[in-house]
């Protein structure tokens, strides 16, 4: 591999002149770029959907199968550049990652086995990918790729098995967790330096996780992904067996301490602060429904369910602040759809200040990752 260092010191000074010749700041979302789009993969489906976030309604639905990819190639999650010119998807069933441009044209790719979770940093010219949930036995590893020319950097060994979760700072520090331990890492992408942090046992068992986990004489927390607070300041995950929201303090951002650890059942998946970082929404995958934290307290003040919420999976807020989005599996119909596909996954928006659905999205089968662009910092 060439020096991580190396690459990731011209790459940052790549990102910052295009930038300067722009006019926009790095991680600051485009001028004049609109609709803003919102992508959900369709696990189920092998498509991916675009939803325009003002008009909340899908515009598009990318059928994978028409761009040469089988009919499992297993869309898991997506992630956008700041300002929204090109968005990445991985693909579990054929092991790739793709670069597509706002016309949805393939215009890179990469090959890894058993991509899951992807999350673009938002100064750096880089992609971190962690491993499939789905894998059987997935690599110990989680992906550095370069955007830009979409080169495989490296593949940073993280020791634990079924690195799932992943979050990345505006600095240099990026975080993963084990599916199947109680163990995290935190990791300096400039230099490649991990370090293993180890979590407390749960407290508690969450029923409804247990049932869909893998059992490693252990009760893991099963952390399924992180979410940052808007500061960078504070980070969380849920865990699916133990069904706590774990709040981390990241002062030091080297070493994440857990400060706050709540009971939300019902097998939290993908939690989302609020641009304000007043709230965080987690979804309840086997509780239909999405739990509201107060970030002032660390407590549930509120449960979210109704029409369209049906195994919730992941939520990401409208770069407006005004809408909550949350994607929802639906593999058990709880939800009847109403148009011509009888296992339509859903996206919800849910109106933040009010906490009411105020439209129910209907989207191919078993929705799981989505993301828009990040608000202008």
């Amino acid at each position: 591999m060439t020096d991580l260092r190396t690459c990731l010191l011209a790459a940052t000074a790549a990102l910052a002149l295009a930038c300067a010749a722009s006019g926009t700041a790095a991680g600051q979302v485009g001028s004049a770029q609109s609709p803003s789009y919102l992508y959900v993969t369709n696990q189920n489906g092998a498509s991916v959907s675009v939803i325009d976030v003002d008009r909340l309604e899908e515009v598009a639905r990318i059928d994978l199968q028409a761009m040469g990819f089988g009919p499992q190639a297993k869309p898991h999650d997506t992630a956008l550049e700041p300002d929204g010119s090109y968005w990445y998807v991985s693909l579990i069933g054929e092991n790739r990652v793709l670069k597509l441009d706002r016309e949805n044209r393939i215009v890179g790719q990469v090959e890894m086995e058993v991509p899951g979770l992807v999350v673009a940093h938002p100064t750096m010219d880089l992609l971190i990918v962690g491993r499939s949930m789905s894998a059987v036995n997935p690599p110990p590893s989680i992906a550095l790729i370069r955007r830009s020319d979409m080169t495989l950097l490296d593949e940073i060994e993280v020791v634990y098995p079924r690195p799932h979760a992943n979050a990345v700072r505006r600095d240099r520090w990026a975080y993963s967790a084990s599916l199947a331990e109680n163990r995290m890492a935190a990791i300096d992408v400039e230099s490649g330096d991990v370090t293993l942090i180890d979590l407390p046992e749960p407290t508690a068992q969450d029923t409804a996780g247990m049932e869909h986990a893998e059992h490693h004489g252990m009760t893991p927390h099963t952390l399924v992904e992180f979410a940052l607070s808007p500061d960078g300041g504070t980070m969380v995950a849920g865990g699916q067996i133990s069904g706590e929201l774990m709040v981390f303090d990241l002062s030091d951002p080297a070493a994440p301490r857990v400060v706050e650890r709540i009971q939300v059942g019902g097998a939290p998946w993908h939690p989302a602060f609020t641009l304000d970082g007043r709230w965080v929404f987690v979804p309840l995958n086997r509780a239909n429904q999405v739990a509201v934290v107060d970030t002032s307290t660390w407590e549930v003040v509120d449960r979210i369910e109704g029409r369209g919420i049906a195994e919730p999976h992941g939520a990401v807020p409208s770069p407006d602040g005004r809408n909550m989005f949350v994607s929802n599996n639906n593999l058990q119909g709880g939800y009847v759809p109403t148009g011509s596909d009888a296992q339509a996954g859903t996206v919800v928006a849910i109106d933040i200040a009010t906490r009411e659905i105020v439209a129910v999205i209907e989207v191919g089968p078993y929705a799981t990752g989505l993301d828009t662009v990040p608000p202008a910092r």
